[in-house]
């Protein structure tokens, strides 16, 4: 195991107790169970954490410390992320205006999304948000012997936050989904749309006034 098992555990604990907090990934997988179900979820969950493998790849070989080095940078990254979950929760809250028609409605269908484009939004989404590049930068090192291989170190501790990002995520994407399933009417569901597009876009107006 690259990593002691007295580092492990705690980062474990940590790493549960982050994932959980509501964010931007929890109210994007919330609109996509809205749309197209669990599995249209599963897909911007698996391009949430491959957004995840890329910030960790970054810290491994020293990207993420421009982001924290360079002010430009980091408000670039900020403010592209930023506007991308203001887009994504316009585009949430004008499909909650369009009439639910037949059975694919009732089922989400409402907002024509792929299975590519929700991988696509889950991965840029990620990507943009300098919040998981501090996180590793700040966070994951403290978990690191530098003894030992910190390149190795590192990658295994990203895998251990990805594994228990599926877990949750996916998790969560069913346990919405069931509780849609009981309130499938279409007044209930448009606010329900339009409640997750205000979330998207008060995180996105959030992450841009936020000072470092």
């Amino acid at each position: 195991m690259p990593v002691e098992l007295h580092l492990l555990l705690p980062f474990l604990v940590a790493s549960i107790l982050v994932t959980v907090v509501p964010g931007a990934d929890m109210a994007l997988v919330t609109r996509q169970v809205f749309i197209g179900g669990p599995r249209l979820a599963q897909r911007t969950i698996l391009g949430n954490l491959t957004g995840i493998c890329v910030h960790g790849v970054a810290l491994a070989v020293g990207l993420s410390a421009l982001l924290v080095a360079s002010a430009t940078a980091y408000t670039v990254v900020k403010l592209a992320g930023a506007a991308y979950l203001v887009w994504l929760g316009i585009q949430t809250i004008r499909s909650a205006r369009r009439p639910a028609a037949g059975p694919d409605a009732a089922a989400g269908a409402t907002y024509p999304v792929t299975p590519r484009r929700a991988f696509a939004q889950g991965l840029v989404s990620t990507v943009l948000n300098p919040k998981p590049a501090l996180f590793f930068l700040t966070f994951l090192p403290q978990f690191v012997d530098r003894h030992g291989s910190v390149l190795a170190q590192t990658l295994f501790l990203t895998l251990v936050h990805v594994v228990v990002g599926l877990v949750w995520l996916t998790t969560y994407a069913h346990m919405v989904h069931r509780a849609r399933q009981v309130l499938t009417g279409n007044r209930f569901r448009g606010w329900l749309e339009r409640s997750t597009g205000a979330v998207l876009i008060a995180l996105g107006v959030r992450v841009a006034v936020e000072r470092r």
